[in-house]
């Protein structure tokens, strides 16, 4: 029962335990990986001390030095090689980068809200929104963000890890949503008095409701809305 009100927490619309693309599935892979890994290590740890606890003599020099050699050099250095490798195999997906990219979105974040800008293969704008991010359901979405002010931080759970948006430079982040849903992004960096409140909606729609939206928030509809 508490195993289940525990594992209730790792779910929700911003949750980097509820996985909804390739790159937050590794980045949970991982974490998952870790966490049982350092209950092993804890109970091992226990085990070890219950054990010197009950010996009634210590031990020889030369366990000792087995203790020392076994505890010291060798499990860290398998650990760690273990999460290398690990790491290492994860890395194309986490970052998308032999991927093919199907949309283009430019993200410019400013105190306290997110503008997305859609793109078309020659870098035109073609849909513009605030606080609201639509991706296209198994679609490759390369997001290249900056700053109109401070450092932010672009980051949506669900869907993969984080990148800083700094103004002057642009960042690159790709990321694919396999799944629909509740999903929420967030600025990831202390960016002033409002930070708490730079939060955006992630929409993922299939084909023909992405299209729908893109001609609803195209550029020169979004302008004539804008206009009073």
């Amino acid at each position: 029962m508490l195993l289940a009100i525990l594992l209730a927490a790792c779910r929700g619309p911003q949750s980097a335990l509820d996985p909804a693309g390739p790159a937050a599935e590794a980045i949970a892979g991982t974490w998952w990986l870790m966490f049982w890994g350092a209950c092993a290590v804890w109970l091992l740890v226990v085990a070890l001390v219950l054990a010197g606890m009950r010996r009634e003599r210590g031990l020889s020099a030369a366990g000792a030095r087995r203790m020392i050699v076994g505890g010291g050099l060798v499990l860290p250095t398998v650990l760690l090689a273990a999460l290398l490798v690990h790491g290492t195999l994860s890395s194309d997906r986490i970052t998308g980068r032999s991927a093919e990219v199907e949309h283009v979105v430019a993200v410019t974040a400013r105190q306290w809200q997110w503008e997305f800008v859609h793109l078309d293969r020659d870098g035109t704008p073609l849909a513009v929104t605030t606080d609201v991010l639509a991706m296209p359901l198994g679609a490759m979405v390369e997001f290249r963000i900056d700053s109109a002010d401070v450092i932010h931080s672009f980051w949506i759970p669900r869907l993969g890890g984080k990148i800083d948006a700094i103004p002057g430079r642009t960042n690159v982040l790709r990321l694919r949503a396999d799944r629909a849903g509740p999903i929420r992004g967030q600025c990831a960096e202390f960016c002033g008095l409002e930070h708490a409140i730079m939060a955006f909606d992630v929409r993922v729609l299939e084909a023909d409701d992405y299209a729908a939206w893109m001609r609803t928030h195209a550029v020169g509809v979004a302008a004539a809305e804008a206009a009073p």
